[in-house]
C-alpha cells in the first residue's frame, strides 16, 4: 500500500506541474493509457489471490478516479488560465480614439471630384457624356478640325507622334478631345449636346502645364444655337462650379482654326494674395476658349452648315480644379504623393450632387 501512495503522490505532483494541455495529457496516458502505471497494476488483479484482489481492488479503482479528477480539474484550470491571458494580451482601451477605417482614410483625388462635379453640372443642363481614344490619327486630331498643312500645332515641338507607318502616316497622342466632337457627331444626326472629358497630351511642363493634363470640351448643334446660348452656357456652368451668384464674363476675340468667331472668356475675380477668388473684385482671369463651329468642321462630319450651326467650347479640369480649391503647383497632381493627396482629396463618399453642394 506504501507504493500505492508514493504513486499517487508522484501523479498527483505531475499534475500539477503540468504547464499546457498537452504536459498534461502526458501525464494523463503515463497513469491512465494502455500502458499507464495505473492501467498495468489493474490488469495485475486477475493473477492475486482473493484476498489481495479485495485489498487492491478498491484501492486501484480509487487512485485512478482520483488521478482522473485531478487531472479533469488541472485541465478546466488551464483552460480558465489561456483564456485570461488571451483576453489580457487582446485588452483595448477604449478611452483611446478610435482607428480610422480604410473608407474613411481613403481619398478621392481632386482631378476625379472636379470631373464629376463638372459632369454633373452640365448633366442637369441636358448634355451627354461622350469619350474617344487617346491615341488618335492625324485626321481626326487636325484635319477634320480645321487644322490646316504647316500648322505650329501639328510641330513635333507640340504634340507627340508615333513612328510612322509604311504608308508614311503616323498616330499620335490627342493633344486635345476636340476629336470626340468630329467622332460624335459622323455616327449621329443632329441636334447634338454633349461634353468630351478625357486625357490629353502635349510636349509642355512647368507649374501650370504639365505632358499629360484633362480637359472637358462641349458642344451644341442644331437648327437655331446662337453666341447668346453660348454664353448662358458658360456663365451657368461657372455660377455652379464656383458656388457663386456673381459670375460675370468678358468675351475676347481669338483664333481656333475649328471655330469662327473665336473667343477667349475671361471670368471677374479678386486676386488676394496668392488666392484667387471668382465672382468678387475687379480683376479679370482668362478661364476657357470658345466660339461658334466653323462650318469645315461641320462639313467633316458629314453636317450641312447651310441649315446647322452651334458653338463649343473647352477648358482645362486641372486648372478649373486648381482655381476652386487652391492648388498652387499641377505638377503636384501626378506625382502620388500621399501628403498631398490626403490634404487636397475628397472623402470617398463625398459624390457632389447639385442640390446637396457640390464641395461639400
Amino acid at each position: 500500500m506504501s507504493d500505492l501512495k508514493k504513486l499517487e503522490e508522484d501523479i498527483l505532483k505531475a499534475v500539477d506541474a503540468a504547464e499546457d494541455e498537452k504536459a498534461l495529457e502526458d501525464v494523463r496516458v503515463a497513469a491512465l493509457g494502455k500502458k499507464g502505471s495505473i492501467s498495468e497494476l489493474l490488469k495485475g488483479l486477475g493473477k492475486m489471490s482473493p484476498e489481495e484482489r479485495k485489498e487492491m481492488g478498491p484501492a486501484l479503482n480509487g487512485l485512478k478516479t482520483l488521478v482522473g479528477d485531478a487531472i479533469t480539474a488541472r485541465k478546466e484550470a488551464l483552460h480558465d488560465a489561456a483564456i485570461e491571458a488571451r483576453l489580457a494580451s487582446e485588452t483595448v482601451d477604449v478611452t483611446l480614439p478610435v482607428r480610422a477605417a480604410p473608407l474613411s482614410e481613403g481619398r478621392v483625388h481632386p482631378i476625379s471630384q472636379v470631373w464629376d462635379e463638372v459632369t454633373a453640372i452640365f448633366g442637369d443642363m441636358g448634355f451627354t457624356v461622350e469619350e474617344g481614344p487617346d491615341v488618335e490619327t492625324d485626321y481626326y486630331n487636325f484635319e477634320a478640325l480645321n487644322f490646316p498643312e504647316g500648322h505650329p500645332a501639328r510641330e513635333m515641338h507640340d504634340t507627340f507622334y508615333f513612328h510612322p507607318k509604311e504608308d508614311g502616316s503616323r498616330l499620335l497622342l490627342r493633344t486635345h478631345t476636340s476629336p470626340v466632337q468630329v467622332r460624335t457627331m459622323e455616327k449621329g444626326k443632329p441636334p447634338f449636346r454633349f461634353i468630351a472629358p478625357g486625357r490629353t497630351f502635349r510636349c509642355d511642363s512647368d507649374q501650370t502645364h504639365t505632358p499629360q493634363f484633362h480637359q472637358v470640351e462641349g458642344l451644341v448643334v442644331d437648327e437655331t444655337t446662337h453666341m447668346g446660348h453660348l454664353k448662358w452656357t458658360l456663365e451657368t456652368f461657372l455660377a455652379s462650379f464656383f458656388e457663386t451668384d456673381n459670375v460675370e464674363i468678358r468675351f475676347r476675340p481669338s483664333f481656333f482654326p475649328f471655330t469662327e468667331p473665336s473667343m477667349e472668356v475671361d471670368v471677374r475675380c479678386a486676386r488676394l494674395g496668392n488666392e484667387i477668388r471668382i465672382g468678387e473684385g475687379e480683376d479679370w482671369l482668362e478661364i476657357l476658349g470658345c466660339g461658334m463651329i466653323h462650318p469645315n468642321v461641320l462639313k467633316s462630319a458629314g453636317i450641312d452648315p447651310e441649315r446647322y450651326q452651334g458653338f463649343a467650347f473647352g477648358m482645362g479640369i486641372d486648372r478649373i480644379a486648381m482655381l476652386k480649391y487652391g492648388i498652387p503647383d499641377l505638377r503636384a497632381f501626378f506625382e502620388a504623393d500621399l501628403r498631398w493627396l490626403k490634404h487636397y482629396g475628397f472623402q470617398a463618399l463625398d459624390m457632389p450632387t447639385l442640390d446637396g453642394g457640390l464641395s461639400s
